[in-house]
Order: structure tokens, then sequence, then C-alpha cells
């Protein structure tokens, strides 16, 4: 064995080759470019721009869209890892929803001016698949590494992420100004993006789906079909989710600062659009610096989460968050705003890797997939909730952005609140003694 392969060896369970993590972490990679490209810089503008004609209803069909495709996935996804749970089938629906993205993704190109029913349609599924597949991916975390290290292959996991959501924003934008030099308009080369996307998902998502092994064990069938059976495993946790306490205070504590973390994801451009004058550009270039300071982000505090805990980790971070809130609504000039922007791309690594290894932590092994559907419901839920609180406000100031994002700190504090409730050390002995 290669001395340097001793350290990566010490973080994972028996059996677990490091081949096995780095083909996880490449998941990350592979999804991140998804969201970067459809959802923050690429598709989003274009949906309201030449899909919706730019018209009154445009903005608010792109949010409730992608709201339709969050409330599909919080009905869905618990019982989808409920089932997966049962019949050890987590690489194989990993497989499914893989693809499932994929190629809605490549059926958003075929979206032009005024085919919106086409978009909203390949938005929700491409959405919905993407989401679940993050589910199913997040839950072979415990199943890999040691409980104390989770933190650390979390944390690399969400920093390949953050490098693969960069090298697909790179080749799309690569191809962008190939195509603008050529005067093709943005009806042309921006469907040629989203192929692109679609392609690099795949590829990149081809270690993780060839060499993963899946260990969790099937249950006996109990003759009742599938979907009941997954339905009544679901139903009994919630009727014994008193036995885990701190678990379900920690998803409480990620619905509060989770809406709090997609509202400045989902808004922070429009917001240095409409009070600090930014141009699409800089709005780009927004997206890029987030993403390359969420790299160290994640990293060193996963690696810091495993040295002082999960509870001040997390709580560092949505005190940085705080302060990267405080420090943006305050700007008066690019300047302090960019500033800002690094400390809140730092934030968004760590708090979305913390979060992932911490749940890891307190979930019965046996119910990996399911329990990591109630975090994905978390994530969703937030999703919808905190950009819909940032346009309500918003609505009712007459277009008060700083008093929006103002507000938006409030979740982060309701957050802290709840964190200080919960006990790692007690929410980790009732997942060891879980039936």
């Amino acid at each position: 064995m290669n001395p340097s392969d001793k350290p990566r060896e010490a973080i994972l369970n028996p059996g677990v080759k490091p081949y096995e993590a780095w083909a996880w972490t490449m998941y990350d990679f592979a999804n991140s470019g998804y969201t970067t490209v459809v959802i923050t810089a690429v598709f989003n503008a274009y949906f309201v721009r030449v899909v919706a004609g730019d018209a009154d209803w445009a903005t608010l069909a792109w949010t409730t869209t992608l709201s339709v495709s969050y409330l599909l996935m919080i009905v869905l996804g618990p019982p989808m890892g409920a089932w997966a749970d049962l019949h050890a089938r987590k690489k194989w629906l990993l497989v499914i929803t893989t693809l499932g993205c994929v190629i809605f993704t490549w059926a958003l190109a075929l979206a032009g001016p005024g085919d919106w029913v086409v978009a909203v349609i390949a938005l929700v599924l491409s959405n919905f698949f993407f989401s679940a597949g993050e589910n199913l991916a997040a839950a072979f975390l415990p199943e890999l590494a040691k409980p104390q290290h989770c933190g650390k292959l979390s944390g690399w996991g969400w920093g390949v992420g953050y490098l693969g959501g960069l090298a697909t924003l790179g080749l799309c934008l690569g191809y962008i100004q190939w195509a603008r030099g050529q005067g093709y308009p943005s009806e042309v080369f921006v469907p040629v993006t989203l192929l692109i996307t679609g392609a690099v998902f795949l590829l990149a998502a081809l270690p993780t789906l060839l060499l993963l092994r899946e260990r969790a064990v099937p249950h006996p069938p109990t003759g009742t079909g599938l979907v009941r059976e997954a339905l009544t495993r679901l139903a009994h946790t919630w009727r014994t989710a008193e036995r885990y306490q701190d678990l379900r205070r920690l998803l409480g504590c990620i619905v509060l600062y989770q809406a709090g973390v997609a509202t400045v994801i989902a808004l922070a451009a429009i917001y240095a659009q409409q009070v600090l004058g930014f141009g699409v550009e800089d709005s780009l270039h927004l997206v890029l610096v987030v993403n390359l300071c969420a790299i160290p982000g994640a990293v060193a505090l996963g690696h810091l989460q495993d040295r002082i805990g999960h509870v001040p980790a997390l709580a560092l971070t949505l005190l940085g968050w705080l302060g990267a809130i405080g420090m943006i609504w305050g700007a008066q000039g690019a300047t302090w705003f960019w500033v800002a922007t690094g400390l809140a791309g730092v934030c968004l690594g760590a708090s979305q890797s913390i979060g992932r290894a911490f749940v890891s932590t307190l979930i019965p092994a046996a119910r990996l997939a399911e329990f990591f559907g109630l975090w994905g419901l978390a994530t969703r839920l937030a999703a919808i909730l905190g950009p819909m609180t940032y346009g309500l406000v918003t609505w009712l100031t007459a277009g008060d952005h700083r008093l929006a994002l103002l507000l938006t700190g409030v979740y982060f504090i309701l957050g802290l609140a709840v964190l200080v409730t919960v006990d790692a050390a007690r929410g980790r002995r009732a997942a060891l003694d879980a039936p």
C-alpha cells in the first residue's frame, strides 16, 4: 500500500477503498454544474428574457416552477428513500435519477421563445431528479466515512462540487463567447450550454455509478407491496420520531438557516443589480467569486468540524452568515460588497458541508436513504420559504431590497436558537441504539 494512502484510509470505514471515496465526491462534481448553469447563472435569465419574453409574470413563473419541483420532492423524497432502504436499492435509484436529470436538462434545450410549457415541464422534472439524486448520494456518506470523520469527507465532496460547477460554467461561458463572436443569438447558444451541462453531468457521474458499492442489506418483504411497505415504514418513523429528538431539532435548524442560504443563492445577483447597479458581467463574476470562496470554506470547515464538534462548527458558520448579511446590507459601494460576497461564499460551502455531515451521524444505519430523504425535505422546504419571504417583503415595501435582505438574517438567528438545543452525543447514541 502506498504510504500516501494511509491518511485517507484512516477516515474510511473498514472495507471502503479510497477510490470509492473519490468516486463519491465526483457526484458532487457532476451535479453542481446543473445548479450553477440552470438555476443560478444562465438558464434562469434565458427563461425570463427569451422563453417568457420578459412578461410581467416571467419571474413569478420561474420561482413558482422551482417551488413545484421542490414540493414534488417534499412529497416523494421520504417514501422514495424508505423504499431504497428496504430493498437496498440506493445505487439503482441513483442511476435512474441521474439519467432523469440529464435527459430533462437536455430537454430544456428545446425551449425557445414562447415555449414556456416545455421549459416548465422540463425544469420541474430535471430539478426533481437532481434533488432526488442529491439525497441518494448523500445517504452513502455514513457508509463510507467513520462518524468522527464525516465532516472531512463531506467537506471534500462539497469542495470538489464547487470545482465542478466552475468547470461546467467555464465550458459554457467559453462557448458563449465564441458563439457571440460568430454573431449567434442567445436562442442558439443557450440551448447548447444545456447540452454541455447534461453531458458533463453524465460523464462526471460515471465514476460514482460504476465504482460505488451498495452496502445496505435488503429487508425481508412483508407481502404488502412495494409502495405500501415504504409508506408503512415512513409512518413508523414519524411515530417513533421522539427517539430521534436531536435529529428532529437539527432538521428544524436546517430548514431555518437553509432558508437564508437559499435566499442568498437565488437573489444575490438580483440584489446586486437592483441596489448596486451591477450588470450581467458583474453578476457572472459574482457567481464565480462565491463558488471559488465556497471551496476552501467547505474543505477547511469540514476538517474543523471533526476537530471541534458539529454544533460549534455550524454555530460558527451561522455567525459568519450573519456577518456577511450585515456587510452586504450596509454596503454602499462595490468594494465592500465584494468582501462580503467572499465571506458569504466561505459560509455557503461550510454550512452545506457541515449540515450534511452532521445529519449523517444522527441517522440509524438501516435507514440512511429514508432519513436523508427527510434532510432533502428540509432543504427543499427552505428553498421555498426563504425566497418567497424575500419576494413578499420586496412586494409589500415597493422594492425595498435592503429590508428584505436584513430580514433574511432572522432565519440565521432562529437557526442558531434551535441549534443550541441539539445534543450531538445524545443524537448519536439514539442512532446507534435504533432497532
